[in-house]
């Protein structure tokens, strides 16, 4: 046994060990123990993911998973411990361990009383997320789905900023557990119809046209999935409870409320189990994609509250992703993943900054902002530095994902994908017309009602430990891309290509070897002359 066997359960295990500890500890007033347990305990987790793309193997055989745990759990019905990553979920591990202590340093000193629960909370979250990304059983992964729900919906309700917060809570709760139900349903068909929760098992299966002989129940099956994983992205129209929860979350939590779970869910269960049918409702997702990049940008621009600019600004960016990873392309897929990675370092950093403005003055009007620059000099870097990533200057990390995307999009066979790609590229303009407006009327021309009212201060040197790695890993991510492209690339290139079960009928190429797998038959022979 080394490492590798057990790298996955320990990235699990640590923050879960975390939570339980510091549920543990006694509370005091005015002691910073729980954030330096918290802080310990994310950046040891951040160390273990590392281990993942150092001891990455890019030459493994496709559709395989690496760092795997495979282990019996419960007999009936048959529900297995599988852990496992692939060039999909490799950097969102990574990512995900790299915002939690960041996340915590945001919360240094805006959460000063019930550090205990928050700190707590924050660990589960942590465990939620790195769950979903490494489960392949799908009722493990319903377990860690649902679980992210709770822990955020407490975090909003406890440490919201206005007393809005528990309705604010309660919408997102609503939005999430409901079609999570019926998400639950299509699992149970799922395994009624197979015998197996076990992912590779069914997207064999799937392969094979073997889960289903009904068509619509197939058909229904897959929008229950879909529309679970839409409203958690979430997906133009499904974003109600978006701006409410971005106004009311803690920064901490903020940072990781919207975009990565869902996306990635669709990209692994959708994709993966359900292939005929994505690419089926495809035109209608790039449709979605590109109305709901113009339609956030377009609302982002007539915003004074800066909580809801940046919070249709995510709408706009997520929907960006979307219209890439539909178009079935591997320049979209690749682009897709890579800007589910950009997409949240740079609203990390926008959230943080929009913190750190809110403790220095206690309003997110822009209307009570003004003249900052000169005050504020490392602050307004900052916020340029962030503001140019997120409207994908060339050399930043936001320029490669958009790039990507578009170029995938012209390249769709999906109908009117030229009429799409053009209204996603307005985003880019809009994009930048809000975030740069935004700087001007914060940190330039005359100053506000708060600048003059109260004195703030620029930045310190915990508040740049915070943001400097982050403003460091926009130019990296923007001049050495494929360091992460690389394993993306694995993913992209094999999704793009996978054949459907249509034309697995029509005699195209099909794993004999993985279904039987699947199946827990015999492989047969392989047909040397099939077409790939």
């Amino acid at each position: 046994m080394n490492l590798d066997h057990t790298i996955l359960t320990l990235i699990l295990l640590t923050p879960l060990v975390g939570a339980v500890v510091l549920a543990l500890i006694p509370e005091r007033a005015g002691s910073k123990l729980h954030a330096i347990g918290a802080l310990v305990v994310t950046l040891v987790t951040l160390g273990l993911t590392l281990h993942l793309p150092a001891h990455f193997n890019y030459a493994a055989a496709p559709r395989s998973f690496q760092f795997e745990v495979n282990c019996p759990w419960i007999a009936s019905p048959a529900i297995r411990f599988h852990l496992g990553v692939d060039g999909l979920s490799t950097w969102l591990v990574v990512l995900t361990g790299f915002l939690a202590p960041i996340g915590v340093l945001a919360s240094w000193n805006a959460v000063k009383e019930r550090t205990k629960l928050f700190y707590t909370l924050f660990l589960l979250q942590q465990v939620a997320m790195l769950g979903v990304f490494l489960a392949l059983d799908l009722f493990l992964y319903y377990g860690f789905w649902e679980l992210s729900l709770v822990p955020m919906t407490l975090l909003i309700a406890t440490f919201g900023r206005t007393e809005n917060r528990r309705k604010a809570a309660i919408k997102f709760f609503l939005y999430a557990f409901i079609p999570s139900a019926i998400l639950l349903v299509a699992l149970l068909w799922l395994y009624a119809k197979t015998g197996t929760f076990d992912l590779p098992a069914l997207q064999a299966l799937a392969a094979q046209h073997a889960i289903s002989a009904n068509p619509t129940a197939l058909w229904l099956c897959s929008l229950a999935f879909l529309v679970a994983f839409a409203v958690k992205v979430p997906i133009f129209p499904l974003h109600g409870w978006l701006s409410d929860a971005v106004q009311e979350a803690p920064t901490a939590a903020v940072m990781v409320l919207a975009g990565k779970l869902g996306l990635y869910s669709i990209l692994r269960f959708s994709f993966g189990i359900f292939p005929e049918q994505s690419r089926h409702i495809a035109p209608l997702l790039i449709a979605l994609g590109a109305i709901g990049i113009a339609y956030g940008a377009l609302l982002a621009l007539v915003q004074t509250d800066l909580k809801k600019l940046a919070a249709f600004s995510t709408l706009s960016h997520v929907s960006f992703i979307v219209l890439g990873i539909f178009t079935f392309t591997t320049l979209g897929l690749d682009g897709g993943v890579f800007q589910i990675l950009n997409e949240s370092l740079v609203g990390a950093a926008l959230f943080v900054l929009l913190g750190l403005l809110y403790e220095r003055y206690g309003t997110y009007d822009v209307r009570d902002y003004g003249g900052l620059a000169t005050k504020h000099p490392w602050m307004v870097t900052m916020f340029v530095i962030t503001s140019l990533a997120a409207v994908g200057l060339p050399m930043l990390n936001g320029f490669v994902g958009e790039f990507l995307i578009l170029s995938g999009a012209m390249q769709s066979v999906f109908c009117h994908h030229v009429l799409w790609t053009v209204i996603g590229t307005t985003g880019v303009i809009f994009g930048a017309a809000y975030m740069l407006w935004m700087i001007q009327r914060i940190f330039y021309g005359n100053l506000g009602l708060r600048s003059e009212e109260v004195s703030g201060w620029d930045l310190t040197a915990r508040e740049h430990i915070e943001l400097w790695p982050l403003a460091i890993l926009f130019l990296v991510m923007g001049l050495a891309s494929p360091i992460w492209i690389k394993a993306i690339d694995t993913y992209g290139v094999q999704t793009a290509n996978r054949p459907i079960a249509s034309e697995a009928q029509n005699g195209s190429f099909v794993d004999p070897a993985l279904a039987a797998a699947a199946l827990d038959k015999p492989a047969p022979p392989v047909n040397k002359g099939a077409r790939y």
